[in-house]
Formats: structure tokens, sequence, C-alpha cells
């Protein structure tokens, strides 16, 4: 909603609005007040547009801002929600209606009458649902409301459980995606989301598994993963162990952080959420064994090869793989790459990512001494000296161990271990 139509809105309403209501920049009413480090409080699209022009000062009092920062004003939020709702019942006049209603509520209330009507298209309503819940100047409170209307999540989701992938399912899931992975929505109402497509596990995986094959472009596949992270997230292990149990969706998910073109790309988006709900997948122990069967081991060494982003959820995978003997297999017979690519990817995953990176290789190496992984990673530039810098680093004992049982186990020469530092510009980052 512009500045426009935050006037119009308030045009009819037959009373003085509080000076301290109005933004000092546009001077409409708040829509979502926000205060700066010199504890002036503007509407964020104001502000946002004022600091993205490269001003650095407060526009009202010309002080130099130390920082950007933009802390919502909560209580002036709720003192202007108050006064809107109490001026418009005493008004004679109505305000204008807004993008989605004269209400959040009176819109919530027909779009999701219109998406359950079996008699109309769900598509156009949840056309508009999603531009509602997507716009920046829309307040923090509409959406809110939005997402907490009674019966909104359940009809969303019905959507999603129609048996088939086409227009209006995407929409839906795109809606819900919007709901569970915002932050401007409010904790409850995102793991509400997640409530709702638990109820009937099994179906939600089903619908969820079916865009993820037949969804028509990336964004929407990438949508369906995003709830199948929150579903994960937020879920019981019951829940947790259909998800990991569905052939279809872990098949799907593996397919996700694969190649999207036909140059073999990879899309960092798609890579960081397959990635995440296989890592979490990967939790389940009966689960692993499938994953592999399925191709999760050259995919999460793929990702690491090609460097596509989210190198800690991918060495967690990896980890959870050496825990059966078809994952050791799989990687061993692949060490050539998987090996280094581990290696050169183990300090840039953060500590997490270090000490499943460090696991991986002492199990194939170390406990189980597969001749390939130890040839593979002996000949591994700077390989020894990121084992080092692991063991003086704050990981843990469990890990240091497993790094000082590696390097025991090959020849240490001035060379292998100041590969790392070869070349100029090459430089060995903490975490």
């Amino acid at each position: 909603m512009g500045r426009k139509d935050i006037a119009a809105e308030y045009q009819g309403l037959e009373v003085k609005v509080p000076i301290f209501f109005r933004c000092p920049i546009s001077l409409d009413v708040m829509r979502s007040p926000v205060s700066l480090c010199t504890g002036v409080t503007y509407d964020r699209a104001s502000i946002q547009r004022w600091i993205d022009s490269g001003n650095n000062t407060c526009p009202a009092t010309m002080l130099p801002l130390p920082s950007t920062d933009l802390v919502p004003n909560l209580t002036l939020r709720r003192l202007i929600a108050l006064w809107a709702s109490t001026a418009a019942t005493s008004s004679s006049s109505s305000p204008a209606p807004s993008a989605v209603g004269p209400t959040p509520a009176a819109a919530a209330s027909e779009l999701l009458r219109q998406i359950a009507d079996p008699s109309q298209d769900p598509w156009p309503a949840l056309h508009k649902l999603a531009a509602f819940l997507s716009d920046d100047d829309v307040d923090e409170f509409d959406k809110n409301a939005l997402a907490r209307a009674a019966g909104a999540a359940e009809t969303l989701v019905s959507v999603l459980r129609r048996g088939r992938a086409d227009a209006s399912v995407e929409a839906a899931v795109h809606v819900l995606t919007v709901i569970a992975a915002s932050d401007c929505i409010e904790e409850d109402n995102r793991k509400r989301v997640a409530t709702i497509l638990a109820a009937d596990a099994a179906s939600s995986v089903a619908s969820l598994a079916r865009v993820l094959r037949c969804g028509s472009s990336l964004e929407a596949r990438i949508d369906a993963a995003r709830l199948v992270e929150s579903l994960l997230r937020n879920a019981r292990q019951d829940v947790k162990a259909t998800v990991a149990e569905s052939e279809e969706m872990v098949c799907e998910l593996i397919r996700l952080i694969g190649p999207v073109d036909e140059k073999d790309g990879l899309d960092k988006q798609a890579v960081a959420v397959g990635l995440s709900c296989l890592a979490t997948i990967a939790g389940t122990r009966r689960a692993r064994s499938e994953m592999v069967r399925l191709g999760a081991v050259p995919a999460a060494v793929r990702v690491l090869a090609t460097d596509a982003g989210s190198p800690s959820q991918a060495l967690r995978v990896l980890e959870a793989a050496v825990g059966c003997a078809e994952g050791r297999a799989a990687i061993c017979e692949m060490a050539d790459t998987a090996i280094p690519a581990v290696l050169s990817k183990m300090m840039k995953g953060g500590m997490g990512g270090a000490e499943a990176g460090v696991s991986v290789l002492w199990a194939v190496c170390h406990k189980y001494r597969d001749r390939r992984a130890v040839d593979a990673a002996a000949a591994s530039k700077g390989g020894l000296t990121r084992l080092l810098l692991l063991m003086q680093s704050g990981c843990s004992p469990a890990a240091r161990q497993m790094a000082s049982e590696l390097l025991k186990m090959f020849k240490v020469n001035a060379k292998s271990c100041l590969g790392g530092y070869d070349s100029k510009t090459t430089h060995i980052m903490p975490f």
C-alpha cells in the first residue's frame, strides 16, 4: 500500500490524527513504525527509502547515524492500531477499502470463502493473498491478522491436498510458504501452518512431493521444499519419520539439489533448502541407507565440489551417510572426488561443518581404513593443515581426538603441512 492509498484509508475519519502517529518524512499515519538509534520513529517504508538513497543521517535531527538498524516500535504500533479501530467505529463514514478488503478480518473472511468455494477457481484469491502478504508496505499487524484468521491455514492446506499439481495448488503452497517462512509473521502463526500440515502428515507429504516432482517452475519446487523444512522443524518425531520414510519425497529433495539447467548448474536457494531437509531427515537412522540408495552421497559431494553453498549441511548429510555401510561404500567409490571436497570445505561450514567433515574422514580413513580414502586424503593439498587448524580451534574433544588420530596415520612433512600456505591468494580463515 503506497502513500496515497494510506492517506485515502484515513481520509474519512472525522477525528484529529495525533501528531506522533504521523511519519516525520511522509506525514502520513505510520503503518509500520520503527525507531532509529537517535530515538526518532519513522514509518519503515519512508526511512528505508531515505537510507537506501545513501543518506547516513537522521532526517529529523540531522545527526549522523552510527547504526542504520531499524527497531520496531511495538508500543506505538499498538496505539495506532487501537486509535484506528476506535476512530473507524465512531466515524460517520467508513475508511476506504484497502488492497484486499475493508479490514484484515473482513478481507480474510471473503478471500477464504472464495478459496473454499468448490464452484470458484481459487487461484485469483490465492494470488491476491500472496500479493498482500508479500507487500512491504502492508503493516505486519494486518498480515498477522490474515494469517491467524480462523480456518485460514486449514483452507489453504485443503487446496494443497486436492490430489493434483496445478496452478491453484502451487499458489496455495506459495501462500503457505510466505506465512511459514516470513520474518514478519509471528512465530505462533508460522507454527500453526506446520501443525495443520502435521495433522494428516501422510497426505501433506504426498502432496508436497507431488509439487516437488511436477512443479511448473523451480520457484514452485523451492516453495514446496520450504514447507517440508517448516514441517520438519516444528513437527513431532513421528511426523519427521513420515517424511523420512517417503521414498518419493527423499528422491525429489535429492533431485532439487542437483543440476537445474543444461549446463549442470546448481541453484543456491534450491541447494540450501534441499540440503536442510535432507540433513534433518538423515537424523532418522532408518532413512540413511534409503537416502544413500537414492543418490544422496554423490549429490552432496557435487555441492561441495562445485562450491554451490551450504557446505555445513552437505557435510552433515555425508556424516549421516558414513553411519551405514552403504554410505561408506558410496563415499569410498568416489574417494578421489569426495575426500578432497570434504577437506576443502570442512573449514568453510562453521564449527558444525568442520566437526562433521572430520567425522566423515575419520570413519572412512581410520575406523574402516579404506585404502582409496586414505590415499585420497594423503594426496590432498593442505589437508593436514586443516586438520591441525581444527585441533587448535574450539572444537569438541571428540573432534579433536579424531583429527589427532587422522594425523598419526599420515607421514607429516613440511611440504604437506604447509600446502595451505603455498599460494599468496589462499588464506586460512577462522570459522
